[in-house]
């Protein structure tokens, strides 16, 4: 019987990619993913907005998203469903999380300093620049 090394993962260096046949193992954090059936769990720790990307709205299509704020505090910022509409913002504080709807472009700046945690499905992963004010 093949067993598989007992060791600590750095969860602010790597991810967990969590697989449909039960499978989980530590690999590199990704903005998107080729793997069709692997969730990723990645910590971050970011000081500015330039390390949430803040000029650009993300979207992830296949999924829900966690967005979990650990310490700190941000906020994050839904794209307007309406062309004239306005943003719908969440603000987070250390212990809360939000559920960010499939296919909902959204974006975070930070209140603080601050870790953080993403749970999702990052196969057809979207970044676009944010443009103006939109």
């Amino acid at each position: 019987m093949t067993t598989t090394p007992i060791s600590p993962v750095d969860l602010f260096t790597s991810a967990l990619h969590m697989h449909p046949d039960g499978g989980v193992q530590a690999a590199e954090r990704r903005m998107t993913s080729d793997d069709l059936g692997a969730w990723q769990i990645a910590t971050f720790h970011v000081e500015t907005d330039a390390d949430v990307h803040a000029d650009h709205w993300e979207m992830h299509p296949e999924a829900e998203e966690a967005v979990c704020c650990l310490t700190g505090g941000i906020r994050l910022y839904f794209r307007p469903a309406a062309p004239d509409g306005d943003e719908d913002m969440v603000q987070l504080q250390a212990g809360t999380a939000v559920i960010v709807p499939r296919g909902r472009w959204h974006r975070l700046e930070l209140h603080a300093p601050s870790n953080l945690m993403s749970i999702t499905h990052r196969h057809g992963t979207r970044l676009e620049k944010r443009t103006g004010t939109r």
